[in-house]
């Protein structure tokens, strides 16, 4: 296990540890982490929110309710957090984020204004407020389709267009397989984020109806800075193995551009999340068990019966 005493952040109250092909077990009240090349080293998991099992590792019962007890999300993923698989119990027991996210999406003016957000982050120059969403949508496809070309010509890679069949992947050209391997890449790594974060992958803004289109909405903000690049960087350098070359690559450049620590501010930017609400029924994250309160509808409602 690499820099296990060194954790980077997530964000600056959320740190992660990845492991991978390596045995966990609980050891007096904490998690022991144990693989024959490194020998046995204790994980902090009381300072820990999120713990990415990688392939290859095995945890037992009992370690995975001492990380529950702690408030540790835990993560099951591909290799160096490039897939996300299953995940269990967040880092906290509030709803916030989450109610917060479906109120904006449940609402067409909110929703619309995060959408705006969005595709404006996209953009260098402001969004002109009169251009409507059908306009807004036009040229942020102008935008792809020249981001396509400019790394097409920049490292002599030829271009055909976005066409790929997912059952007949070995038909597709290189540079469109190697950015959808990129892309895959960077959605499992936005949903680990987004999980971890105590959102919902399928409350979408610009995607919607799939368990994932949150996800989508957050990996499209960042492919024409990291994955399609790239993918015409790999592609220049060698048709050979695209995939695999593509794999290794991601993870040097998600790790270079500091991705991890960037998914969950973006997201609390764009929907204007502020900081948890004091609750005036107690304090869920100090006590999982205890209840909370039961909904009541606004006063007008109440009145108007």
């Amino acid at each position: 296990m690499r820099d296990l005493h060194e954790l980077p952040k997530l964000r600056d109250s959320l740190s992660y540890l990845y492991v991978e092909h390596a045995t966990l077990n609980q050891k007096n009240q904490a998690v022991e982490f144990w693989r024959e090349d490194e020998g046995r080293v204790m994980i902090p998991v009381a300072n820990l929110s999120v713990l990415l099992l990688g392939p290859g590792t095995s945890i037992s019962h009992a370690a995975i309710k001492t990380l529950a007890d702690n408030g540790c999300s835990v993560l099951w993923v591909g290799e160096n957090a490039t897939r996300f698989y299953a995940g269990g119990t967040g880092e906290t027991r509030k709803a916030y984020h989450l109610l917060r996210q479906s109120e904006l999406a449940n609402d067409p003016q909110t929703r619309l204004a995060v959408i705006r957000r969005m595709y404006q982050y996209r953009f260098d120059e402001p969004l002109d407020l009169d251009l409507s969403l059908q306009q807004i949508r036009g040229k942020e496809g102008a935008r792809v389709r020249s981001s396509y070309y400019r790394f097409s010509q920049e490292f002599g890679v030829k271009w055909n267009g976005r066409r790929y069949d997912r059952n007949q992947w070995r038909n597709s050209d290189p540079i469109n397989r190697a950015l959808s391997a990129a892309n895959a890449l960077l959605n499992g790594l936005c949903h680990a984020a987004i999980v971890s974060g105590g959102y919902s992958a399928a409350i979408g803004f610009i995607h919607t109806s799939k368990q994932l289109s949150f996800v989508y909405d957050i990996a499209d903000l960042y492919k024409a800075e990291i994955t399609i690049p790239l993918a015409f960087q790999i592609v220049a350098e060698s048709e050979e193995k695209v995939e695999a070359r593509v794999r290794a690559a991601c993870r040097e450049k998600f790790k270079e551009a500091r991705l991890l620590r960037r998914v969950l501010p973006d997201i609390d930017e764009l929907l204007s999340i502020d900081d948890d609400p004091v609750p005036d029924f107690g304090d869920v994250d100090a006590d999982p068990a205890l209840p909370t309160p039961l909904w009541e509808a606004p006063a007008e409602e109440e009145e108007s019966k």
